[in-house]
């Protein structure tokens, strides 16, 4: 993988104890920041990174519509999940997969009646917009000869895209070949990020990234029968507050699905 720029600490030499000092002092800040109570008038959603630009709309948009400020925490669904986990207070959890959502019921930590299927995705290969490339998902295509450089997706144990392109690539017989060229990422949107600023030659993610990007081209989509379906299941959490059910009930409305479909996902009935 290209050689990424590091940390530049202008005019200054910095111990590796104070670095690690102040890196401590953010962390923990973020940590507050987000595992913060939730306020009266506030709605908290744990949503999975791929959601960051529709979620940002529908929140701007019920917030003017309600008066109740919806709070957006982003990241891969199984980071969140476990933040939940540890005790990170939140009213709604949207996963990429049903893995992490069953993780969760299975510790009894949604309201069960409440998980419902809200979305569908497709998964994508992805370049650099200046060196766009045509990929054919065939498992008698040569991988290596269609794309020979560095490979990304997010972790293939526990982010859902990854998860989702092991089971494509292994599907196609690609896996063996591709491994050792894999670079991992800690939710798609870093894999975007990464494809980019040129730093990955193909990037793994779901169609509605690609979509959300004008920095990378469209290099072909896995059959859908290479996977297994990608479902985002959204439940209410067990302490959430009471103003969440509202919300919860306009994320199924048409109105909400005509913008989730403008912004590449399909919406569940």
């Amino acid at each position: 993988m290209r050689k990424q720029g590091g940390l530049h600490l202008a005019g200054r030499h910095w111990s590796g104890a104070r670095v690690l000092s102040c890196v401590g002092m953010l962390v923990g800040l973020c940590l507050f920041s987000a595992w913060a109570p939730a306020e009266e008038g506030k709605i908290k959603v744990f949503a999975a990174a791929s959601l960051t630009d529709v979620m940002n709309v529908l929140a701007k948009q019920y917030s003017q519509q309600s008066g109740v400020q919806i709070v957006p925490v982003y990241g891969g669904s199984g980071t969140l999940a476990k933040q939940l986990e540890q005790g990170a207070p939140g009213d709604l959890f949207i996963s990429a997969d049903e893995k992490w959502m069953q993780y969760l019921k299975d510790r009894q930590l949604v309201q069960t009646a409440t998980i419902k299927p809200w979305l569908s995705n497709r998964l994508v290969l992805i370049t650099p917009l200046a060196k766009p490339l045509t990929i054919k998902t065939e498992a008698a295509a040569d991988v290596n000869q269609q794309a020979p450089g560095y490979w990304c997706t997010g972790d293939t144990l526990s982010v859902p895209v990854g998860i989702y392109a092991k089971q494509s690539l292994t599907s196609l017989g690609w896996w063996e070949k591709l491994k050792n060229r894999l670079v991992s990422t800690q939710d798609v949107r870093a894999t975007l990020n990464l494809v980019e600023r040129d730093e990955c030659d193909v990037g793994i993610v779901y169609a509605s990234d690609a979509q959300s990007s004008s920095k990378v081209k469209l290099a072909g989509e896995f059959p859908e029968s290479s996977h297994v379906p990608i479902i985002y299941p959204m439940a209410v959490l067990p302490q959430a507050a009471s103003a969440t059910t509202a919300f919860y009930q306009y994320l199924q409305t048409p109105e909400v699905k005509k913008i989730l479909g403008s912004y590449g996902f399909k919406p569940l009935d």
